[in-house]
């Protein structure tokens, strides 16, 4: 019974910080359309945008320790926080520069790329290895979101180079969030507010510069107004809850399973697009999505199999790989609870 407890709790934990990760990441998507948007408050300047969400996450974690709200951190090696503080930023910029240098459509195909790439990072990193369900369900998610948002491709040699580094900086990030907190036994939170600080002060430096290098200006030469301000605020408060959920997600599935889940956002931001600010949408973009659901129920299913399977088999520590962190936490809690003893949990934040 308190095992089944256990497992319920657990299910709906990860239920609600999935349901934060969307939620969020929909939000900051819509409300940066209106600040960075010609029709709206053409603030174009994305990355040091990104260095206020980092800069207002670092305060958000500082008062949040100082006040007792959070425990006392873990504190990771000076080396590993730069080390991922360059690779999430070069993940930042990537993203941009590819965006910027190369068609929408080809910037989709780069951005549906990331699940075999962390497939195959994960396999190379860690072992892990992945059943034919599994495959099957991401081929199907790769599909419907390429039906649904890819549109003209054009490629040339620079954006094809910065997209190759944003798909593999970004891989490599989400991968280290879940390794680091495994590593160091620390929870989400902490690992972010650890993180978040070395982002925002670098971004801040080089944001302005790389941002004058996208759109020609300095965001030093913008005229705020009230509802710029009150726009940039909006975005950071989401982006602590987007930045927070990333981290839990990661931390209780894996990086691959937060890629193909991750799409559901796109469904939910083509369609409030559609609601808010009349974007078209055809049947193509209607099939894609159908599509693209279809194969995260399969995928949900394929990674259920795969746990009833380890729960089936008596050797817990040689399971398939393919198991996320948090499933294997929960066999071991299965096991240990018939010898009376007690398991440490695992934590995460997004991303």
């Amino acid at each position: 019974m308190e095992q089944s407890e256990k497992k319920t709790g657990g299910a709906v934990s990860d239920v609600g910080a999935w349901a934060m990760n969307v939620i969020s990441s929909v939000g900051i998507i819509m409300a940066n359309k209106q600040l960075m948007s010609s029709s709206g408050y053409a603030f174009a300047f994305a990355t040091t945008l990104t260095g206020f969400h980092f800069a207002v996450t670092a305060l958000v974690g500082a008062v949040s320790k100082a006040t007792g709200f959070s425990s006392a951190s873990k504190h990771l090696p000076l080396w590993e926080l730069l080390w991922f503080s360059i690779v999430a930023n070069m993940s930042i910029t990537g993203m941009n520069l590819s965006l910027m240098l190369n068609s929408v459509g080809f910037y989709q195909i780069s951005k549906l790329s990331m699940i075999p790439v962390v497939c195959v990072m994960e396999w190379i990193l860690h072992g892990n290895k992945y059943s034919r369900e599994v495959k099957m369900a991401v081929v199907v998610v790769v599909i419907g979101v390429g039906v649904c948002t890819v549109t003209d491709v054009n490629v040339n040699l620079k954006g094809f180079i910065c997209a190759c580094v944003a798909v593999f900086s970004t891989s490599l990030q989400q991968i280290t969030i879940g390794s680091l907190q495994k590593k160091y036994s620390i929870g989400s939170f902490e690992l972010l507010s650890q993180t978040a600080p070395i982002q925002a002060l670098s971004l801040l430096i080089f944001g302005p510069f790389i941002d004058y290098y996208l759109s020609g200006k300095l965001v030093t030469s913008y005229k705020m107004s009230t509802g710029a301000i009150l726009f940039i605020l909006l975005s950071c408060s989401l982006a602590v809850f987007c930045n927070v959920s990333q981290y839990l997600c990661i931390g209780r599935f894996s990086a691959v399973s937060f890629q193909v889940l991750g799409h559901m956002k796109t469904v939910c931001v083509l369609t409030l697009g559609w609601l808010l600010f009349d974007s078209e949408l055809t049947f193509k973009n209607i099939m894609g999505m159908i599509l693209a659901v279809v194969g995260m129920v399969i995928y949900s299913w394929a990674v259920e199999v795969e746990k009833q399977a380890a729960n089936n088999t008596k050797g817990v520590p040689n399971v398939k790989n393919s198991l996320t962190e948090e499933e294997i936490r929960l066999l071991k809690e299965g096991v240990d609870s018939n010898a009376s003893v007690k398991d440490v949990q695992l934590g995460e934040s997004k991303v």
